[in-house]
């Protein structure tokens, strides 16, 4: 007879449903705005039958308009609410990439810390489902880049749904990057805790260590945390740490310092193109603070600098299993 598991396994999309509503029946400020996120559900189903519970005044569908959006969130905040808003693809942000980083960013400190900006913009990004450009980006860089923004990615689904409403509960404006291929991933999730105690759930705005090892670190985040967790069982007799950045503005440098000083080695994997990336601060940064522990170059496992390709292609630009395990080889032989 099969055990039944304490915290039955759910896909990321319904753990970032189960908390979404969660975050809506915890305060009557909360508000889901975005295309299609009403009657349908959202594109990947993620607000499925929310608007159904919570009403057209909770849930609203919004016009195709990303600018009048957020802006419409921005107006919401500075009257006591807390608006969720998606965008409805990665490359659909950028109409309103005015309005997050000249307004959104600075209207806290602009208004010298008398008006907040409690807004979650949700955006699913990167590759791996199939589409084409504007479907398939990875801008988080845009926004780690900008002062005042939070930036978040959840790697699997109790991350989701715990980091979901930290970010909706969060007086700061968070850019919350969704990873669309691991929608469908299935993980325990455990609705018995309160994500915003801290004594019950971690910070998130902390790394977590997936995986302890001696040989390597690997620093990854979203998408690709999957696919390294892979190549630490795949390492053979190498010995992996896997540490899930999660939080990319602010990024927890003492977390990956500390690992990379146990194993002399670090690789950063992101599927963003490669200039500018995340993994090149995540570089720099390491390399000024552990230069006496490395024992070799902090590599880099990334995306190429070219427009995200058409789907055929996609196999060939994707950091993989091989890309991985091949820059660990790298680093192991210098």
């Amino acid at each position: 007879m099969e055990r039944t598991p304490a915290h039955p396994e759910v896909t990321m999309a319904k753990a970032l449903n189960d908390g979404l509503r969660r975050a809506l029946e915890r305060d009557a400020k909360t508000l889901l705005f975005g295309q299609d996120i009403g009657r349908l559900g959202g594109v990947f189903r993620v607000t499925d039958g929310l608007q159904k519970d919570f009403g057209e005044h909770r849930v609203i569908d919004a016009p195709l308009a990303e600018s009048g959006i957020v802006g419409t969130a921005i107006g919401l905040a500075m009257r006591g609410y807390r608006p969720v808003v998606e965008m409805q693809f990665d490359g659909f942000v950028y109409p309103a990439f005015d309005q997050i980083v000249s307004q959104v960013a600075k209207i806290h400190r602009r208004s010298e810390g008398r008006v907040i900006m409690p807004i979650t913009i949700r955006i699913p990004y990167g590759g791996g489902i199939g589409a084409v450009e504007h479907h398939s980006e990875s801008p988080e860089a845009y926004f780690a880049h900008t002062a005042g923004l939070r930036v978040l990615t959840p790697s699997d689904p109790q991350a989701a749904y715990v980091t979901i409403q930290q970010a909706i509960a969060s007086n700061d404006p968070v850019v919350y990057f969704e990873p669309k291929r691991r929608y469908w991933d299935k993980g325990s999730v455990d609705r018995t805790i309160d994500p915003l105690d801290l004594r019950e759930v971690a910070d998130p705005w902390r790394a977590r260590i997936l995986r302890t090892g001696s040989d390597v670190t690997i620093a990854c985040y979203g998408p690709m945390v999957r696919t390294c967790l892979e190549a630490a069982t795949a390492s053979g007799d190498v010995s992996i740490e896997v540490i899930d950045l999660q939080s990319l503005s602010p990024l927890d440098f003492d977390t990956i310092a500390g690992s990379v000083e146990r194993t002399g080695r670090l690789v950063v994997v992101h599927e963003a193109s490669r200039t500018a990336g995340i993994g090149a601060e995540v570089a720099a940064v390491i390399s000024e603070r552990c230069f006496l522990s490395l024992e070799a170059p902090v590599t880099r496992v990334t995306g190429y600098d070219v427009p995200y390709p058409p789907s055929r292609l996609e196999d060939h630009y994707l950091p993989d299993l091989d890309r991985v395990l091949d820059s660990v080889d790298k680093v192991m032989a210098y």
